[in-house]
């Protein structure tokens, strides 16, 4: 995957992104962005035939069992807030009736 990060690609995805750099910051993301593609491709050649997928972050699983029918330390409800209405859009920097009002991204197609 040889993509080459030019400064037009760059200002697209960034158009994309919403995000803004500024001129002098330009030279470090395309050579960020193309690291990042290397890594990519490092990975991608990787063979992984036979590798199990990951399904645990842990070496430790829990099975529930007869023996043991609960996870070793269940979920509790602490101190539960409820906010109303006006006490969760009392800091929204713009507000619709009981809604945030949010600038629109995406444009509908024609």
């Amino acid at each position: 995957m040889n993509v080459e990060i030019t400064p037009s690609l760059l200002s697209h995805l960034a158009h994309l992104s919403r995000l803004e750099f500024e001129e002098q910051e330009i030279p470090q993301v395309q050579a960020d962005l193309t690291r990042i593609l290397g890594f990519i491709d490092t990975l991608s050649g990787i063979d992984t035939d036979g590798v199990e997928p990951l399904v645990h972050l842990s070496d430790k699983v829990f099975v529930l069992t007869p023996e043991q029918p609960e996870l070793p330390r269940a979920d509790q409800v602490v101190d539960a807030m409820v906010l109303s209405h006006d006490a969760a859009l009392q800091n929204a920097p713009q507000r619709d009736s009981d809604y945030f009002r949010v600038p629109k991204v995406l444009k509908g197609k024609k």
